[in-house]
């Protein structure tokens, strides 16, 4: 009896759970729930003629795929697409380019903004802690640098109407938001790195910042699909372990992060629903770049919407004028040469 006592007590314990969906155990183990999957496929695909839409290898050794949207361009147009690329949220824990949310929404995009959308996966934590996504992001956009370098090893790069690799956006949505402005300060204004990739502009919608003080937004009510303390879950497992939410991965302008004065950045435009749990996270991020000189950085709020609205939503009044927003930053950055 005694030693059945003894092998129960070493039995690993809960130590974080997820949802019911996600659990992480003393001995470092992870559980994740199928059910997660059926949750997420109730949503009905979005059914776009005007895209075609494939999945393609991207990073072999951590086995990543991206998915490429390409709208078939009904009137024969021999312009080139912009790219638009879109990195899905999930508090860095969730998500994957095939959920029909974040599809529905790459569907909408190549479509409205007539453009070559590229949806990466990157891992997820705890498996996988930061800055694990940011190099999965960082090995996103190097591929696209290698299509344009080699004429294209995806011939969807080529087939009419062509891609214009000087014309390329970073669009982030939550965690998506964070690798967006990760990427935007790795591959600072002026950087030959991706070259002939050129990423004129960056769009944090909603984007998923912490910090250790609160902000009046994070106390305020719950939103429908979200809480705080969801919020802190996301940075207990996707942070490296110990860290705390003013961990510069969390919070840019925490006390041991990086001064970002001196770095140049391309334009960036930060969206937020006004009944957001992150909305002052997003405000202060935007407004503290746009005190810098140097720095374009555009802050819009859509009021009483709530974190991923368009995704939730995606053929509402706000998603509507929220694709016409991002097309007028995106037609405002084409003309500059």
């Amino acid at each position: 009896k005694k030693k059945k006592m003894g092998s129960l007590g070493e039995q690993p314990q809960v130590t974080e759970d997820c949802m019911g969906l996600l659990q992480l155990l003393s001995n470092g183990a992870v559980l994740r729930s199928k059910s997660i999957d059926l949750i997420t496929q109730q949503i009905p695909i979005s059914n776009h003629q005007t895209v075609l839409f494939k999945d393609s290898l991207f990073d072999k050794p951590n086995n990543l795929h991206l998915r490429l949207y390409k709208p078939v361009s009904a009137s024969n147009r021999t312009d080139l697409l912009p790219v638009v690329f879109f990195f899905h949220g999930g508090g860095f824990c969730f998500g994957s380019r095939s959920w029909p949310l974040f599809h529905n929404f790459c569907l909408t995009l190549a479509s409205s903004l007539h453009a070559f959308v590229v949806a990466p996966d990157c891992r997820l934590a705890p498996e996988h802690r930061l800055p694990a996504a940011f190099e999965d992001a960082e090995a996103a956009l190097m591929w696209v640098r290698d299509q344009a370098v080699s004429g294209g090893v995806d011939h969807w790069f080529e087939g009419g109407p062509g891609v214009d690799f000087d014309r390329v956006y970073v669009l982030g949505d939550s965690s998506g938001g964070n690798i967006a402005h990760h990427l935007a300060f790795r591959f600072e204004s002026g950087s030959t790195e991706l070259r002939p990739v050129r990423v004129r502009g960056y769009v944090l919608l909603g984007p998923f910042f912490g910090g250790e003080e609160r902000t009046e937004s994070e106390d305020g009510p719950s939103e429908a699909l979200l809480s705080l303390d969801l919020l802190d879950k996301f940075w207990r497992l996707s942070l490296p372990k110990g860290a705390t939410r003013d961990h510069p991965m969390a919070n840019p302008f925490g006390p041991t992060s990086p001064r970002l004065e001196s770095v140049n950045i391309e334009p960036m435009l930060v969206i937020s629903g006004g009944s957001e749990l992150l909305r002052d996270r997003a405000k202060e991020y935007a407004y503290g770049l746009k005190k810098m000189e140097g720095k374009k950085v555009d802050y819009i709020e859509f009021e009483n919407e709530e974190h991923g609205f368009y995704n939730h939503n995606p053929s509402s009044d706000a998603t509507e004028q929220l694709i016409r927003v991002i097309r007028d930053f995106m037609d405002n950055l084409s003309n500059i040469f």
